[in-house]
Order: C-alpha cells, then sequence, then structure tokens
C-alpha cells in the first residue's frame, strides 16, 4: 500500500470514528511531552537571563503558555504527519495511528491551544511576546512540517529555527523585544539541531526511506550526512562558547563549554570514521545522547549563574 492510499486509508477511517475515544495521556502524548521540555526549559532560562524582572506569577503564566504553544505545535505536526507516522517504526504507536484520537480531534485540539496560548500570552505578558509565540508555531507547522520536511533534505536546518525560538519568547515576555543575547541563546539550539537530528536518522534512516521523507541520508547518502554531522559540530563548538566571549555568562561557563564543545566534535569525528557494522550505530547513538546531555548542560550553567548573581 503506497502512503497516498494509507493517507486515503486514514482518512476514511476518521470519518467512520465516533470520537472521544482518547484519555488524558493520549491527548498529553499529542503534545510531544519530552519535546515540550526542553521547550520550558531554554524559554525559561532565557527569560531568567533577560534585564529587568517580571512578576513571579506573568513570568509562570509565560511559561505556561510557551509551553502549551510548543504542544499545540505538536498535536498539529501529529495531524498532518499522521500518514507519515504510521509508516514510522519509532512513531506509529503515536496517538492517531493507533486509532485512540482522530484527525479531526487532533486538529482541533492543536488549534484550541495555539489559539488560546497565543491570546492568553498577549494579554497578560506583553503583545510582542504573544506575536512572537504565534510565528513560533506558524513556523513549525506551516513552513517546517508542511513544506520543508516534505521537499528538501534541508528541513531540519531551516526548521530547526522553530525549536530555536523559545528562549527568545522567554526573553521577550520580560522585555518585550529582543537583543544580540537572547539571538545567541537561539544560534545554540539552531547549530545544535542539526548534528542532533541528522545522528538519530543516521540510525533511523530506513524508517524516512518508508516514508517519503527526503532526509539527509535518504537523499545524499550516509557519508555526506557524516561530513554534515562533523561540519556543523565543529561550528557549534564555539557558538557554545559565545556567552562567555560576548560577556553575559562566567570563566566557569567559559571554560565548561569549550570542553562540552571539544567532546561534541570528537564523538562527531567518531561518527565521521566509523561507517559500517554496529560499530557505526553504537557512534551515532553516542553523539545523539550526549547532544541532549551538551544542550542542557550549557543552558543549566546560564541558569545556574543568573541565579546566583541574583541571589
Amino acid at each position: 500500500m503506497s502512503l497516498v492510499e494509507r493517507q486515503d486509508t486514514m482518512s476514511q477511517d476518521s470519518a467512520v470514528w465516533n470520537g472521544g475515544m482518547g484519555s488524558v495521556s493520549d491527548y498529553m502524548a499529542l503534545l510531544k511531552p519530552r519535546v515540550m521540555s526542553l521547550v520550558i526549559f531554554t524559554a525559561f532560562v532565557g527569560l531568567m537571563l533577560a534585564p529587568g524582572s517580571v512578576h513571579p506569577v506573568l513570568g509562570l503564566v509565560a511559561i505556561l503558555c510557551i509551553a502549551i504553544g510548543a504542544g499545540a505545535s505538536g498535536a498539529l505536526n501529529m495531524w498532518y504527519d499522521a500518514d507519515i507516522d504510521e509508516v514510522m517504526s519509532r512513531t506509529r504507536k503515536r496517538p492517531i495511528p493507533a486509532g485512540k484520537i482522530t484527525r479531526d480531534e487532533a486538529l482541533a485540539f492543536g488549534m484550541t491551544l495555539s489559539i488560546g496560548s497565543v491570546v492568553t500570552l498577549g494579554l497578560l505578558v506583553n503583545w510582542f511576546a504573544g506575536a512572537f509565540l504565534a510565528f513560533t508555531i506558524f513556523f513549525y507547522v506551516i513552513v517546517y512540517t508542511m513544506w520543508l520536511k516534505r521537499s528538501t533534505p534541508q528541513n531540519i536546518v531551516i526548521g530547526g529555527a522553530a525549536g530555536a525560538f523559545p528562549p527568545m519568547v522567554g526573553w521577550a515576555s520580560v522585555t518585550g523585544s529582543v537583543s544580540l543575547e537572547s539571538f545567541v541563546l537561539f544560534l545554540i539550539i539552531f547549530m545544535w539541531t542539526p548534528p542532533h537530528f541528522w545522528a538519530l536518522a543516521l540510525f533511523k534512516s530506513g524508517d524516512y526511506r518508508a516514508a517519503g521523507v527526503p532526509m539527509l541520508p535518504v537523499v545524499a547518502g550516509e557519508t555526506s550526512t557524516r561530513h554534515h554531522i562533523l561540519t556543523y559540530s565543529i561550528l557549534l563548538a564555539p557558538v557554545g562558547v559565545a556567552p562567555y566571549f560576548l560577556g553575559f555568562a562566567s570563566p566557569v561557563y567559559g571554560i565548561a563549554s569549550a570542553i562540552l564543545g571539544a567532546a561534541f566534535v570528537a564523538l562527531a569525528a567518531d561518527v565521521w570514521r566509523k561507517r559500517e557494522g554496529d560499530e557505526a550505530r553504537k557512534a551515532c547513538v553516542r553523539l545523539f545522547k550526549f547532544s541532549i546531555f551538551y544542550l542542557f548542560l550549557l543552558f543549566a550553567l546560564l541558569l545556574a549563574e543568573s541565579l546566583i548573581v541574583g541571589a
């Protein structure tokens, strides 16, 4: 059965489902909670690093709205990509392909959360932050999910901007604007995204090939993908140290980020060297897992320093 036929079948199934079958946990799964946790954390760091102050209640409202907006993006992504999710082994148990929630229900859920989060952030915090959140949702759903993901192997490079915006939205929630510092936080995540996801795509390339998604390993091959991973890792390392060079992080952060960046490049070089068999797969898994630790620790250090300075 082709991908188009699968999509037609799912549409027919949605027409006969009565809805209301999904549990609370199914709807929570639509929000992509693991992705949401990263969004919450990086947005909170952006909010805490921003100059000035915000009332704690409004700060909590801002983080909740950013989190809900991210979850809404995830729900709309699952609504649109239900045909792909049904094919890929790591996504076929998601609520829509598993038959627990219909596509129409996911669409309604995602749209309601999108509008609610944007309006609430605009009314209670500031409209610049609300508009920025709206643009972030638009970028992830329309630009990345509906356009880039199925049309170009650069989908992760360009579309990764959506996942890099949250610290800027957090910053804007305090200041009503953005700055060079907030852009650096964006740039760290933006440069981190391609090697992080391409490491995953290398050992899941069969899934993407079956689903017809033009990820870089499928279109350009594994050798080219390894070159790209190493190149972006080398570019990421100095970007990760940039907060120190720009004066909004301490020498402790500078040293730690440099060590972490060097470790990232070393693991990327290992992926580049090991190209066959189980060793190649293990190298990709190591880089993928370390990349999560890398990003978390960089932002955790920035957060810790902001709390120490503010104490």
